[in-house]
């Protein structure tokens, strides 16, 4: 009763918390390709029910993974706290154009630099080829048999809902794990989980033009990240100890008030000194040239 509900909160703040780095990143792919306001919408809903199946595979997939490999919650633990390291010390790369995905596309598919409405997906003329005759002249190439004059393409439409969908599921593999430190019920998990997600798109619109002013909010996340995996290991490690040559030992619960109030404030304390000690103006300066088209 009281205790899951206590879960469930913790468990929606934590995976809240973590989007906010996500709305970051969405910010970001949709400054790249220059997305309309007014189509931006499209891709989050469709970023969001891809998300939710996404996310639901991979909760019950870890669920029954930790039903039946205990010592995977030591993994996830150990990932958690390697993510929190990455985060601090690794600085990442804002050029979507070296995205592997954006590569890929290119590569293997038409992709046009062009918008046609909210169409994911458009016809667009080819380029005639040309070539020299026996005289030496320029000539254009037939074109092959059976060919048509124009081919579907992929808009920046899609490449950027491409990009959301990757972006989501790169940061449910570190969300996710945090979720199973706070509880193991895989119900409580899914739940806060979807409800977080599905308020991600207004989330967005709310708080995309801002974000970038809350500088403490990094060291926050890396916090979270670090607490809940510290949590999970605390949880998982001492039965394994004998494997070590040590006595095993209970495992050590951390209270879920403990890491409601740990996590709430993390981000009360981030915000608080982001009005404080707000940025200059030209780190915000340098951070919105960065994040601009091509």
């Amino acid at each position: 009763g009281f205790e899951a509900a206590k879960q469930y909160l913790v468990g929606y703040v934590v995976e809240k918390s973590l989007a906010m780095d996500n709305i970051f990143v969405i910010a970001l792919i949709f400054s790249f390709f220059a997305v309309p306001p007014k189509y931006q919408h499209r891709v989050l809903f469709w970023g969001i029910i891809g998300a939710l199946e996404m996310r639901g595979g991979m909760i019950f997939m870890g669920a029954g993974l930790i039903l039946k490999y205990q010592w995977i919650l030591i993994v996830f633990g150990g990932f958690l706290i390697l993510t929190a390291l990455k985060m601090a010390l690794i600085k990442g790369n804002d050029d979507v154009s070296q995205n592997i995905a954006v590569r890929l596309c290119k590569k293997f598919f038409r992709v046009t630099e062009f918008y046609d409405g909210q169409k994911f997906f458009t016809k667009r003329t080819l380029k005639p080829t040309y070539s020299k005759n026996a005289a030496g002249a320029e000539v254009m190439d037939p074109a092959p048999v059976g060919s048509l004059s124009a081919a579907w393409a992929i808009t920046p439409l899609f490449l950027s809902l491409i990009l959301v969908e990757i972006t989501d599921l790169v940061f449910a593999v570190d969300s996710i794990p945090a979720i199973f430190a706070i509880t193991p019920d895989p119900f409580i998990v899914f739940t806060s989980n979807i409800f977080a997600i599905l308020g991600l798109r207004a989330l967005y619109f709310c708080l995309a033009s801002l974000i970038q002013k809350f500088r403490f909010l990094k060291p926050a996340l890396i916090l979270i990240l670090a607490f809940v995996g510290v949590k999970l290991l605390l949880l998982s490690v001492p039965p394994y100890l004998d494997v070590l040559g040590m006595n095993k030992a209970d495992p050590i619960k951390i209270d879920t008030t403990v890491s409601l109030l740990v996590v709430v404030g993390a981000l009360a304390l981030a915000t608080v000194l982001s009005v404080v000690i707000p940025s200059k103006p030209s780190e915000t300066g340098d951070s919105g040239e960065r994040n601009q088209g091509r």
